[in-house]
């Protein structure tokens, strides 16, 4: 068997890669346009503002999306100086970005010490869970290194499967020990619980639904909840120091900067070294991420406003359930009602929860 693999590697594989190679480097790269936006293509604008919609699952334009990211990076600015002063640095912002940046203190040795730590953070969040979460999925989880072959792709969560018997994964990479340590609480809240495996793994187990509503992936919900369960882990006490802190706040002003980097690429003709300065000036990102990151919106048009977006959107509903509610608001309660009918578009969330506030006794803002 593996010879026969070995032979169509070679005889059908490698051939097609170098026809597609050839392809793109004689006809496709000579002939591509030399800007970057997606406004620049023929109806480029109606398009980015339609991936902008569907994106997000809302009705928000490029410049409400570009105005939000303004407000947002100005608050998070402020906060990460609060969570500077706390270290005791008395320098600038700037000046602390590259003793983080630099500083070894902050980063593992080893892969091994990375996961060691990271494992520790994953397993004293789970003690934490049920103060929060009233339903719990049966599925665990776990970490894993990705194999060498994958070495090059992005870390992150790889799902499980209950009836196969395999657990959910916060997968690292060999080289992730690079990143640094005060960003493992946040990474792994985001990757692994409450964020994606705790959504995940919830939706699976809802067998009586569809498959689409188990499986569907709409990023706005998906990935902001993720990102909502990373300040969640402020509430919960998982950040124990003010590095940590500010890793979360990095993180979410990397978020952030997504919103003005994206619409700026897409409907306001930034250059690539114009958007990535957001990333530079901003946040304590190796600078290898900050450059794939601009990559990453240039291809990807909208694709990365869906994280913020859907972090507001959950932070909304909060806030929503809670004044109806009042004294009887659970918290326990209502992070179940979001996540229990699997994931779905923010403007459904909505209604959603009008439901569930009604249900309660309140009456829905």
């Amino acid at each position: 068997m593996r010879a026969e693999a070995l032979a169509a590697v070679k005889t059908s594989v490698k051939p097609a890669q170098a026809k597609m190679l050839a392809f793109f480097t004689d006809e496709y790269v000579p002939h591509a346009r030399a800007t970057l936006g997606a406004s620049s293509l023929p109806d480029g604008r109606a398009y980015y503002a339609f991936t902008v919609r569907r994106s997000t699952t809302t009705d928000l334009t490029p410049d409400a999306i570009f105005a939000l990211g303004e407000k947002e990076v100005a608050r998070i600015h402020a906060e990460m100086e609060a969570q500077m002063r706390a270290t005791g640095f008395s320098g600038t912002l700037p000046e602390f970005l590259v003793k983080l940046r630099t500083d070894k203190q902050f980063y593992a040795p080893d892969l091994q010490t990375y996961i060691e730590k990271a494992s520790e953070i994953g397993k004293r969040i789970d003690g934490l869970l049920p103060l929060w979460f009233g339903t719990l999925p049966r599925l665990p989880w776990t970490i894993r290194v990705k194999p060498p072959e994958l070495e090059g792709s992005s870390g992150g969560y790889n799902l499980g499967d209950p009836a196969k018997g395999v657990a959910g994964a916060v997968v690292v990479g060999r080289s992730s020990f690079g990143d640094p340590l005060f960003g493992l609480p946040a990474w792994i809240l985001h990757e692994g619980v409450p964020g994606h495996h705790l959504q995940i793994a919830l939706s699976q187990e809802r067998t009586d639904l569809p498959a689409f509503r188990r499986r569907d992936k709409p990023t706005a919900f998906v990935e902001g909840w993720a990102l909502y369960s990373e300040q969640l882990g402020e509430e919960m006490g998982v950040y124990r120091t003010p590095y940590e802190r500010f890793g979360r706040l990095s993180f979410d002003m990397w978020r952030a900067c997504r919103l003005m980097m994206d619409v700026g690429i897409h409907w306001k003709g930034w250059s690539a070294d114009q958007a990535m300065r957001c990333l530079q000036d901003n946040t304590a990102l190796p600078d290898r991420v900050v450059k794939g990151e601009t990559q990453r919106y240039i291809a990807w048009p909208a694709q990365a406003l869906a994280y913020k977006v859907g972090e507001l959107g959950f932070l909304a509903e909060r806030k929503r359930a809670e004044q109806a509610l009042g004294t009887r608001f659970d918290i326990r309660a209502f992070h179940d009602a979001v996540l229990d009918e699997g994931p779905m578009p923010l403007s459904i969330l909505h209604d959603q929860m009008t439901r569930w506030i009604e249900a309660k006794g309140g009456k829905a803002l």
